[in-house]
């Protein structure tokens, strides 16, 4: 468990002329992301007060309590959106949150290590995971399936990889 705060969303500019602001939601749900009540700034200093106002390309139109023009809409494009973990629903044992992969050891079904998580992807056709390679100069981008990553292990900090034969 790496952070008291998890990302779930970022707001990626304005969405029009009077401080509307199209939001990435990354709940499995994206209408979701209000459900958990003020959103904070990385470092839990600024809250976020979200209404949702319609589905727009690419994300969900919101507004923002005290955002009412474009210019300030505009000035929060990149800010990533959090929220205490305690808020979040607990997951089934084979579910988990990215950012409880991020920093796990990585190792083969031998016993070796290969690197560290260092990311967690998703570009709509499933999750990758990035995992910094001590065998090779780029890092490893795997399918995050039961079938490459058939064991995660929390307690431990590490996670068994078994990656196809053109990776290795």
């Amino acid at each position: 468990m790496t952070s008291d705060l998890i990302c779930i969303g970022a707001i990626a500019g304005a969405f029009g002329v009077s401080g509307e602001v199209r939001l990435k939601s990354f709940c499995s749900e994206p209408s979701d992301i209000v459900a958990y009540g003020p959103l904070l700034s990385e470092d839990g200093q600024r809250r976020f007060e979200i209404t949702l106002t319609r589905p727009v390309a690419g994300g969900l139109g919101a507004r923002i309590k005290g955002v009412t023009s474009k210019e300030a809409a505009d000035a929060l494009r990149g800010t990533s959106l959090f929220v205490a973990r305690d808020k979040l629903p607990k997951l089934p044992d084979d579910e988990f949150y990215h950012a409880d992969l991020i920093g796990l050891a990585a190792y083969d079904t031998g016993g070796e290590l290969l690197g560290k998580v260092v990311a967690i992807h998703n570009h709509g056709a499933g999750d990758i995971i990035e995992i910094s390679s001590l065998r090779h100069k780029s890092a490893l981008l795997l399918p995050f399936t039961l079938a490459v990553v058939p064991n995660v292990d929390l307690a431990a900090g590490r996670l068994i990889v078994d990656p196809p034969e053109e990776t290795e």
